[in-house]
């Protein structure tokens, strides 16, 4: 890395930035990866460091797949009245063949008895004592699940490298897994500097405003699978914070600070950095989120957010969340992007990408509307709870028009 960026206060654009962020970084399963193996219960969020082929057949036999009645295909067209022999209900099979002419009671998700091969629907039958006349003539193979139907025995369902949401978990336990093997967690250490900053819960004095930032950042990572090394909030003394990144750097794979990064008395960042590591680059062509930094120190990659709110969720957003998950070995998430007509008048900002909050809707026309909120303030996390986008709007000079169709991003799982 070159701290050339940062002498000639370059502003990058995103791409640019994100390209050099990812360019800088190696997946920490490159060399000798950590792995351990884990139970169901704690694995979302995780890695997978070994593909997860299946043990078995599922479903493991052919299955009812409604309330009805199992009977031989070709008996539907042979036969006017059928013997009922039994019932099969699910965990509880019927043991003995179905012969010809003879059907039994089976209810869904019950396994086929030898010789059945067919389900008719209880609508489509009539039942008279121990016989059944069909009103409907199936086909054969009708209203049956098929044994690995859905998954073969030795098929490579997740592969490594994947990140393990909700459903896949409930797959693992379909499978009968209890436990898989995944990568160790990333580490990173976070911190907030800051002398306003107080702790929810304690009292605010003249000046003083409550640290949020840490917060979400926190549940982010923690939703990301990361490790969080908590370091609190370290006041604007130069002392103190050298000692907090050396901490923070012995400690971690990563190194993220909220706060500091700007252009303030205080605010000792980018000093900090070319003390005790290398400078990346310093400044980002977005708004908000200007002023974010990327590093190197000795041990960990740094990355430097913005103080303000939504500057810091939209940097963590758009540069640190890609770059944690390369060096996780997670495969890359592809972002959703729509078009959307402006139902407003919309300013730009002449040098900046600008997220603007927004909510956006079905117009009725097989498209999307979009309005961006009154407030958009860099300070105000108001407007992240109330919307569901954000609104690029490319840097110019001219606004956006009424109508007229602009891309957005609706928020992901990462910001709900």
């Amino acid at each position: 890395m070159s701290s050339n960026d940062t002498r000639q206060n370059t502003l990058l654009s995103l791409a640019d930035a994100r390209q050099r962020m990812l360019g800088a970084v190696r997946p920490l399963s490159a060399n000798e990866p950590a792995k351990e193996t884990v139970p169901l219960d704690d694995l979302a969020g995780r890695i997978l460091a070994e593909d997860v082929v299946s043990p078995l057949n599922s479903p493991p036999a052919d299955n009812s797949a409604m309330d009805g009645y199992a009977l031989r295909g070709r008996d539907a067209i042979e036969y006017t009245r059928l013997q009922v022999v039994g019932k099969a209900m699910a965990g509880e099979p019927f043991d003995r063949p179905v012969e010809a002419g003879q059907a039994i009671r089976i209810m869904t998700g019950a396994f086929l008895p030898e010789g059945a091969d067919t389900v008719v629907m209880q609508e489509n039958v009539s039942r008279e004592g121990d016989q059944i006349v069909l009103s409907r003539i199936p086909k054969t193979g009708e209203n049956v699940r098929q044994v690995g139907e859905d998954i073969r025995r030795g098929e490579v369902l997740l592969t490594a490298g994947h990140r393990l949401g909700l459903v896949d978990i409930g797959l693992l336990a379909t499978l009968g897994l209890a436990e898989v093997t995944v990568l160790a967690p990333l580490k990173v250490a976070l911190f907030a500097s800051g002398d306003e900053l107080r702790a929810p819960g304690q009292a605010l004095g003249p000046g003083d405003i409550y640290d949020s930032n840490r917060y979400f950042l926190k549940a982010m990572l923690t939703r990301l699978g990361c490790q969080v090394i908590d370091l609190g909030v370290i006041a604007d003394d130069l002392e103190q914070l050298r000692k907090a990144y050396r901490l923070a750097d012995e400690q971690a794979d990563a190194v993220l600070t909220c706060g500091g990064a700007s252009v303030g008395e205080a605010d000792y960042a980018q000093q900090l950095l070319g003390e005790l590591g290398e400078v990346g680059f310093w400044k980002v062509a977005i708004k908000p989120g200007k002023p974010f930094m990327f590093g190197q120190l000795r041990n960990s990659v740094f990355f430097g957010l913005p103080g303000n709110p939504v500057s810091a969720l939209v940097t963590f957003h758009q540069l640190v969340l890609p770059t944690l998950q390369a060096m996780q070995g997670a495969k890359p998430e592809q972002p959703l992007k729509l078009a959307a007509r402006s139902t407003q008048e919309i300013r730009r900002n002449r040098q900046r990408l600008d997220f603007q909050r927004g909510v956006y809707k079905a117009d009725g026309k097989g498209g999307f509307e979009v309005s961006p909120d009154q407030q958009q303030s860099s300070g105000a996390l108001g407007p992240m709870s109330r919307c569901n986008c954000f609104i690029l709007l490319t840097a110019g000079e001219s606004p956006l028009q009424v109508g007229e169709s602009v891309e957005i991003l609706p928020f992901d799982r990462w910001l709900q």
